[in-house]
């Protein structure tokens, strides 16, 4: 199971929360690969800590539907559905839309001059193809709203939800358009007239148009 070395390490978390947050990275970028089996004295060495902050952040992201955990076996990565993509969105696209509702009220000129200004980057990385980039900004651009929102169970929820996606991401099945960026973009001027039912609308309809994106690329390869 070869471990990176060169990672930085986040401070002033608990062993449990810098070895949850590390491993997720990796299953998420695809460093730890799909069905890879885990060694938990090779992680504790890698992130220098012991190994039962290893094993509780294993235990969660088993609960979140990482890593499997096999009793008396061991455990190993989970598979990527690429089709798991129709499963996530829709109720990540119903959680970011509450979320756009509750933010309407309390969002600030601030917030909102913010929030142009991460669309203005996230066109940009789309229109030079660094859809890594992009994705990065989108992921802003929507926390932003999501903290605007003030509902920490709406906020953990999204970001299991969102990692999976960024998984996905990672091994091709979520696919970044310019359309995207007029959504964005609808959803701001939604909040600059006090709207929380288009910017509900566009928020849900942000989410889940990568569904039938997802659909229609599958079907022009089969």
């Amino acid at each position: 199971m070869p471990i990176p070395t060169n990672y930085s390490s986040p401070t002033r978390i608990s062993a449990k929360e810098r070895a949850f947050s590390q491993i997720q990275e990796w299953i998420i970028e695809g460093t730890l690969k799909p069905r890879e089996k885990l060694n938990d004295a090779d992680l504790a060495q890698a992130l220098g800590v012991s190994r039962t902050p290893i094993r509780e952040a294993l235990q969660l992201l088993n609960v979140q539907g990482f890593v499997e955990m096999f009793p008396g076996v061991g455990t190993q990565v989970t598979s990527v559905k690429k089709e798991d993509i129709t499963k996530i969105l829709p109720p990540l696209g119903a959680l970011q839309a509450l979320a756009a509702e509750l933010a309407t009220p309390l969002i600030d000129k601030q917030t909102i001059s913010t929030l142009r200004e991460i669309n203005t980057s996230f066109a940009e990385a789309i229109h030079r193809h660094d859809f890594y980039s992009a994705l990065k900004y989108d992921d802003h651009y929507h926390n932003l709203i999501i903290e605007t929102a003030q509902n920490p169970y709406i906020s953990n929820a999204v970001s299991i939800l969102q990692a999976h996606v960024m998984r996905l991401f990672h091994h091709q099945s979520v696919i970044l358009t310019t359309q995207s960026i007029d959504e964005h973009e609808a959803i701001i001027q939604a909040f600059e007239r006090r709207d929380p039912e288009t910017a509900s609308k566009m928020a849900r309809i942000n989410w889940t148009r990568a569904i039938d994106e997802f659909l229609a690329e599958s079907n022009q390869s089969n």
